[in-house]
């Protein structure tokens, strides 16, 4: 595992399969087969707290693409066909700046699909875009809501070919059951119940030109869809550079004031600028630690006592205790 990544809570995979059972009305038994097909074990579905890694997602999101032969994994009334993400991107190519980029990818998507429409929004110094639904069934399906919104943000930022980073993101629905990782997927303010689902950024930031051409759209779609919709480093810098040290330094593991000064800020630099993208340092080290643990009972034989103290666990007790709470299932019981 490469620590830039971040485990998927199985409240996400079952949001992914709402559109396989809804739209196409897959059956449990070709479900089973799918996730079989990417590494999943069917029976995850039944523990709530269950997880499974971001390889095991990304190849389920191809998977859902090639069976329902649509990219939106059925969550439109509707499919779209596989190519027109490229299309909508493509539109937006040589644009004078990203706002005019997003415009014109909006009228794009558009014109693919008649249930949800992008558009450009401004709020006193922020700008961006928001989600306009034409149909409730649609708007209910909250992944909806988070793919379109992780797919646009991101192209925004490829379009860049830098960071764009979200100052707020707003979502219409109420917090849902993997909504911790929304901390993850949205490492900004983030802000449930509100009037409509936007993401803001700086204003000024999509005056940023489109640096990006028809070859490196080639490059892009190649790795698509895991690279629009799943976490990666370039999201939140601060995560990334804790992350690197803590990574470095296991399994001593070291505290945020070694941490800060390994990064040469002080503890209240750094606490300012997790907290800018969401995140305390605490829950951070522990999120490390058990993404780190689910991919290496997944893919490692060592023991489980040696897991622990890889971890920094002062024995196996609390390491089958914190892994309990962080799934529901104790680290023994996982491997199985």
């Amino acid at each position: 595992m490469s620590g830039q990544t971040h485990t998927v809570p199985v409240s996400l995979v079952h949001g992914s399969l709402v559109g396989a059972r809804e739209q196409a009305a897959m059956s449990d038994a070709k479900i089973a087969a799918l996730l079989e097909g990417c590494g999943i074990c069917p029976a995850v579905l039944d523990d709530p707290r269950a997880r499974i890694t971001p390889k095991q997602y990304g190849a389920l999101l191809r998977q859902l693409i090639v069976a329902l032969d649509d990219e939106c994994i059925g969550f439109l009334s509707h499919p779209m066909r596989p190519g027109g993400f490229a299309l909508i991107i493509r539109s937006a190519l040589g644009a004078p700046s990203l706002e005019v980029a997003m415009r014109r990818a909006a009228h794009t998507f558009r014109l693919l699909q008649h249930d949800v429409a992008l558009h450009y929004a401004r709020e006193d110094a922020l700008a961006g875009f928001t989600l306009q639904f034409s149909d409730a069934g649609v708007a209910h399906r909250h992944i909806a809501h988070d793919v379109l919104m992780r797919v646009f943000w991101h192209m925004l930022a490829w379009l860049k070919g830098d960071r764009l980073p979200p100052r707020r993101v707003d979502f219409s629905y109420d917090v849902p059951q993997w909504g911790t990782f929304h901390t993850i997927m949205f490492p900004c303010q983030v802000q449930f119940g509100q009037t409509r689902s936007a993401v803001w950024f700086d204003a000024a930031a999509l005056n940023a030109p489109v640096r990006r051409d028809e070859a490196a759209l080639r490059a892009l779609i190649e790795n698509a869809p895991g690279n629009f919709v799943l976490p990666h480093p370039c999201d939140y810098a601060t995560r990334a550079q804790v992350r690197a040290v803590l990574l470095q330094r296991e399994p001593e593991w070291p505290d945020m004031d070694a941490v800060a000064g390994r990064l040469y800020m002080s503890i209240s630099t750094l606490q300012r600028r997790l907290a800018a993208e969401g995140i305390t340092f605490q829950t951070l080290k522990d999120q490390i630690r058990k993404d780190l643990a689910i991919e290496r009972l997944n893919t490692g034989t060592l023991p489980i006592a040696e897991l622990a103290a890889q971890l920094g666990f002062a024995d196996t007790t609390a390491f089958n205790r914190a892994f309990k709470a962080w799934t529901g299932t104790t680290p023994g019981s996982y491997r199985r």
